[in-house]
Formats: structure tokens, sequence, C-alpha cells
């Protein structure tokens, strides 16, 4: 498996996986806040770190693998620019307790998710 299609792949995964947490959120959740793109952001800082941290016991991640899981999968599934777009929109429109609170939660949750994923798999 080349790379480029190992990326292309875990990408495309990554994507789809998004898609349908931003959809499962919308059906339970409706609110002003970004809570799907929180989640996955914070779901992918969880599958990032476990990777990065644990790789040397999972003798199948070759770098193929590696390269899926980290740059495709898990570039797939985060999302600065829709992070950014997202809190953009909520200072444009005058929620600025809404986007205080976005960039505070994705930026402390998702430091504070790989710090203790690194506590723990160390």
């Amino acid at each position: 498996m080349s790379s480029l299609f190992a990326v292309f792949v875990g990408g495309g995964l990554g994507a789809v996986f998004r898609f349908l947490i931003g959809k499962y959120v919308l059906f339970f959740y409706q609110g002003v806040f970004p809570l799907s793109t929180l989640i996955a952001n914070v779901f992918s800082c969880v599958v990032l770190s476990l990777i990065m941290f644990k790789s040397v016991d999972f003798k199948w991640l070759n770098d193929h693998v590696m390269l899926l899981l980290t740059v495709g999968f898990c570039g797939g599934l985060s999302t600065f620019s829709t992070y950014s777009l997202e809190t953009f929109e909520l200072l444009k429109n005058g929620s600025f307790g809404w986007a205080l609170l976005n960039f505070m939660m994705s930026t402390l949750v998702c430091i504070s998710v790989i710090y203790v994923v690194y506590r723990k798999m160390t």
C-alpha cells in the first residue's frame, strides 16, 4: 500500500466518521454551541494520542497503517477549519460567551485528553 493511498483511505474514513458524528449529535442536540465539532476533535485527540504513545506496543502498526490512522483518519476526523469558522460565526453573531466557551473547551479539553492518555500510557 502506498503512503498516499494510506492517507487517502484514512482521510476518507475519518471524514465519514466526522459526518456521522455531526448527524448523530444534530439528531439529539440542536443548540448554539458547536458540539459535534468538539466531539470529533476530542475523539481525534484520543485516537491520535493512543496511537502515538502506544505505537511501540502494537507490532501491526507499520508505516502505512500509522499514516492511515494518524495523518489520514485523525486528519479527516479533526477539523480545525470548522472549529475556527464556527467560533468566528459565534463572534459575528454576538454570541461572545459561546465563542469563548468553544475556544476554551476545544483547547483545554483536547490538550487535557492528550495529557491524560500520555500519563496513563507511559
